[in-house]
């Protein structure tokens, strides 16, 4: 019989290089696999946090990651991903900040780089394997009476990372493993000092970016109004880009008998506009750049619960699909804090992910 092969996602952290020893142990050939992102034109930033990003100087030297393959006893490489990473993250990164928009990169480095470029870089390079996985807390079933594969939420709920994978296609699942879906991070921790892995302990990765964000932004300054909802200006910022829904501190603000916030930008005319934290809830949103976990939506019109950013607590709504088939709207049965747009709405049926959009 011949052995299969799983090409891994090999970061150097303790989880994939827990599940690349799960695989080995369940009797696939493994290959750990590092995608390199780092832009070298980007200023080095100081500091000992800088190995708890994904994206870091430090993740290039892969000599460390290297030694934990193997250690682990696994083939090893590293695949070139900067110039499609640079041009599909970092570049979406600056296009949605400059908007006025508060974008999430991991859920477009998941879907396109690391689910995609990521695996057919390592074919291109004469790599051939069955399946591609990674460590991430998530889950894959199939549908018995569609064939459809459904991706749901870990077991582990508090690991839970299926809202930044929201965006698989049913091609990718299909080629898919998650191998710590059904544990809990004590688990992977205690499987990787039972085999000597020097990462048992290593902290987990904070952010995409290891440094400022203006490193990445790189935006001149551009001066413009703070002003209140009823048009009144209160003072003035450098640039939109410097700003997020529901930001408080560091607004140079005072006088006021209550907290204030940031509730909206204004990128057309340059504006930051304050509020009372009343003013961050609201019932409704709507979404573009739809997909759907199944290739297709439930219905035009359907029930679900929904995910505004990863830590929020999926609330319920009623989804309708616009007719343009790209955009959608949801009516929340109670209001919900900071809605923002750049941050993806993800819909769930239970553990089932649905699909999502990003907030406009």
């Amino acid at each position: 019989m011949n052995t299969k092969t799983v090409l891994v996602g090999f970061s150097g952290g303790v989880d994939s290089a827990v599940a690349a020893l799960l695989l080995k142990e369940q009797g696939w050939r493994v290959i750990g696999a590092t995608m390199m992102i780092w832009d070298s034109s980007l200023p080095v930033p100081k500091g000992a946090h800088n190995q708890n990003a994904c994206l870091s100087p430090e993740k290039e030297d892969v000599t460390e990651i290297r030694a934990l393959a193997e250690k682990i006893g696994i083939e090893y490489l590293t695949v070139d991903c900067r110039a499609a990473y640079r041009r599909t993250v970092l570049d979406n990164f600056r296009q949605e900040y400059a908007s006025g928009h508060t974008p999430n990169p991991c859920v477009i480095c998941n879907s396109i780089i690391k689910f995609g470029i990521l695996p057919q870089s390592a074919r291109a390079l004469g790599i051939c394997f069955d399946k591609f996985a990674t460590g991430h807390y998530a889950r894959i079933s199939q549908d018995p009476a569609s064939g459809d594969f459904l991706l749901q939420r870990a077991n582990d709920l508090s690991r839970d990372q299926s809202y930044f994978l929201h965006r698989l296609s049913q091609q990718q699942l299909a080629h898919i493993l998650f191998p710590l879906g059904e544990m809990t991070k004590a688990d992977i921790r205690r499987i990787a000092r039972s085999a000597g892995l020097s990462v048992a302990d290593k902290e987990d990765s904070q952010d995409f970016y290891c440094g400022d964000y203006n490193d990445l932004l790189r935006f001149p300054n551009k001066p413009g109004d703070l002003i209140l909802q009823d048009g009144t200006v209160i003072g003035r910022h450098q640039g939109i880009w410097g700003y997020t829904i529901g930001k408080r501190k560091g607004l140079g603000l005072s006088g006021f008998k209550e907290p204030m916030y940031v509730v909206g930008i204004d990128a057309p005319n340059n504006r930051i506009i304050i509020g009372p934290k009343a003013a961050l809830y609201s019932r409704s949103l709507s979404a573009g750049q739809v997909c759907w976990t199944r290739g297709y939506p439930p219905a035009d019109t359907f029930d679900a619960y929904i995910k505004i950013r990863n830590l929020h607590h999926a609330a319920p709504a009623q989804v309708h699909l616009e007719a343009d088939g790209k955009t959608f709207s949801a009516q929340f049965q109670e209001p919900q804090l900071s809605i923002t747009a750049g941050q993806s709405a993800v819909l769930y049926d239970g553990d089932t992910v649905l699909g999502g959009g990003v907030i406009l």
